[in-house]
């Protein structure tokens, strides 16, 4: 089964599935900045464009160009920054 997710006022838009290896989304995001939270480990790699993120525990944003990928922990929250939409792949695991 495929779901559709939106976040944002619709600037960040995912479709989510599911394989053998767990919960996956792919998606969209529009430029601008944005906050989320985890409840599941995240592997996010940027599919294409460029997404800057600001990582749990750092101070500092870093910069993640297409097939470049972080991971975050589960139960915590992380900031991305996009100056152009950007699409990523999600791995919750």
């Amino acid at each position: 089964m495929i779901s559709e997710n939106q976040y944002f006022d619709g600037n960040v838009k995912s479709l989510g599935y599911e394989t053998i290896d767990g919960k996956s989304t792919i998606g969209i995001i529009n430029p601008g900045e944005y906050k989320f939270g985890t409840a599941q480990k995240e592997i996010m790699t940027v599919v294409e464009g460029e997404l800057l993120a600001l990582l749990p525990e750092s101070e500092e944003w870093e910069t993640f160009r297409a097939g470049s990928y972080f991971e975050v922990p589960a139960n915590s929250s992380f900031k991305v920054k996009a100056t152009s939409q950007t699409a990523y792949l999600c791995q919750y695991r």
